[in-house]
């Protein structure tokens, strides 16, 4: 923040030595009242600007130290705390059972063994009593036991040459079928994709921990399958940009990514030196696609070139995002909505230094939220959705709005401090942040398109960069499946070597072998 004055105030250390001896002996001279008043302007903006500094460090020591939750229990604890000293305290519920285990049918993917008892059979005469007789239970008693092994196993094949004495011909007996003539099966190539841009596990990590284990494979042998998969799954890759092309609803948003290439070749007339990852989730039937874009283009540019592939006469789709101009197409039509969970995240920031205001605010948004859980609860349709937000919600937001007008109308907040400015925030996208209540199917947040974007922090994270942009296009491909494997609720791994495995008929038909697809007949 800014303080402007007519006159600049300039003091020496000699001066305002002076000044702090005249004000111990109350001898003030009246030159001092124009140094003291320059003071309290000074001392001013500075509590000020040390207070927006307070924000952004704060920010950051989240960031590197890991913060709970943005949820109003853990934001507001400490003002609820306070409030109820005097009230009585509600006993502490106990913790919920389990302790973090697994059922066992959580191991969907795991062997099963069924185990007869060795002597006994149902219809059998009891051997405890010796009168009843024994029957089978329909709910097994189960077990589960997990063993350890490499990430990617090798089996090495012995295969015994005979050769003729005679004529020197040789006999080799042949491999198993499901083996080939492959060295790395489909199954590698895809555990390779899972690992590295599913679980962000760097190449070379991977190369010292198969190493260890006695199942060696390098770093460029590992770049050299993870190539030639992403070659005969691209198929699989243009159809998701077309699917998702066709969305009614699209979220959007990027973080930024360093390609190595891009940043040694940069022209230094392009004003534009950003790259990125763009994330985007379309909505399209009742499929969510994933996509990854990573270049030098941003979120809003990537829409772009994502929508070119939009059928004509499809109606505008609902564009999901946060308030950056950079997120939204300069080319194509979109119902704009804004992201909710941004506008609150700035009072969730300066909740310690207006706690009453900032309370207010989270706690009536608190409240939308619990009103959009129980219309995923109900499973409502869209129409149903919109009626049930603008008779329960639509009261509480007109009185935020109101709040909200009341507090810069009437110069009750400064308007240039943090809570000023995120109280702005709100009224000038005000429209946009409510299309939740104007049309039905509008998200509140963009919470899903961050959540997606998590694969490509995470990559960034671990690996810090990609060398080139094949790497980088690479990585969107398998990303871009992974994800929306994942909200499909496919295993990954599966559909992946399945991908590999009907190379050829993908080529064909990839509309087909789309995530949801898997495990339904092809032909």
């Amino acid at each position: 923040m800014r303080i402007k004055s007519k006159n600049r105030l300039q003091i020496t250390g000699k001066q305002l030595k002076a000044l702090q001896e005249r004000v111990k002996k109350r001898k003030l001279v009246d030159t001092d009242w124009e140094l003291i008043q320059g003071l309290t302007e000074t001392f001013e903006c500075l509590s000020q600007a040390l207070a927006e500094k307070d924000t952004s460090i704060g920010r950051l020591c989240k960031y590197l130290l890991g913060a709970p939750t943005e949820t109003a229990k853990n934001v507001l604890k400490d003002l609820r705390h306070n409030t109820s000293e005097n009230k009585s305290e509600k006993p502490k519920r106990p913790p919920p059972k389990g302790h973090g285990r697994k059922p066992a049918s959580a191991y969907n993917g795991g062997k099963k063994v069924t185990i007869q008892h060795p002597t006994l059979n149902s219809g059998d005469r009891c051997p405890g009593c010796e009168k009843g007789k024994i029957y089978e239970l329909a709910m097994p008693s189960v077990f589960v036991h997990v063993v350890g092994e490499a990430p990617l196993k090798a089996t090495v094949y012995e295969r015994t040459r005979l050769r003729c004495n005679l004529c020197g011909e040789m006999f080799i007996p042949e491999l198993p079928p499901e083996v080939g003539d492959k060295k790395h099966d489909e199954s590698a190539a895809a555990m390779l994709a899972l690992l590295k841009y599913g679980c962000g596990l760097p190449l070379h990590r991977l190369e010292k921990l198969q190493a260890s284990l006695g199942h060696p494979l390098p770093a460029s042998t590992q770049w050299d399958i993870l190539n030639a998969s992403a070659v005969i799954t691209s198929p699989a890759w243009d159809a998701l940009v077309q699917f998702g092309a066709q969305g009614e609803l699209i979220y959007n948003d990027d973080t930024t990514m360093k390609v190595l290439a891009f940043l040694q070749h940069q022209d230094p007339q392009n004003t534009q030196k950003g790259i990125y990852t763009t994330g985007i989730v379309s909505k399209w039937q009742n499929h969510h696609i994933a996509l990854f874009m990573t270049g030098d283009r941003h979120a809003g540019e990537n829409l772009t070139e994502l929508l070119k592939h939009r059928k004509t006469g499809l109606s505008p789709p609902i564009q999901m995002c946060d308030a950056a101009s950079r997120n939204a197409s300069r080319e194509f039509e979109t119902i704009l909505a804004n992201c909710m969970a941004h506008a609150r995240r700035q009072f969730v920031e300066l909740v310690d230094r207006f706690p009453q205001e900032c309370a207010y605010v989270i706690e009536e948004l608190g409240k939308v939220y619990h009103h959009d859980a129980i219309v995923k609860e109900q499973g409502l349709s869209p129409q149903q959705r919109l009626d049930y937000h603008q008779q329960h919600s639509g009261p509480i937001m007109a009185e935020l709005q109101k709040w909200c007008k009341k507090q810069v109308d009437e110069n009750i907040v400064e308007p240039n401090s943090g809570l000023g400015k995120a109280i702005k925030y709100m009224l000038n996208h005000w429209q946009k942040l409510t299309r939740f209540l104007q049309i039905p199917g509008a998200p509140l947040d963009n919470n899903l398109c961050e959540r997606a974007l998590k694969h490509a922090i995470l990559h960034r994270k671990n690996a810090l960069f990609y060398k080139t942009q094949r790497g980088a296009h690479v990585g969107d491909l398998f990303m871009s499946l992974i994800h929306t494997c994942q909200l499909a609720g496919v295993n990954p791994l599966d559909y992946l070597t399945w991908l590999l495995e009907n190379a050829q008929n993908l080529d064909k038909s990839p509309e087909k072998y789309m995530p949801w697809n898997y495990g339904q007949p092809t032909s």
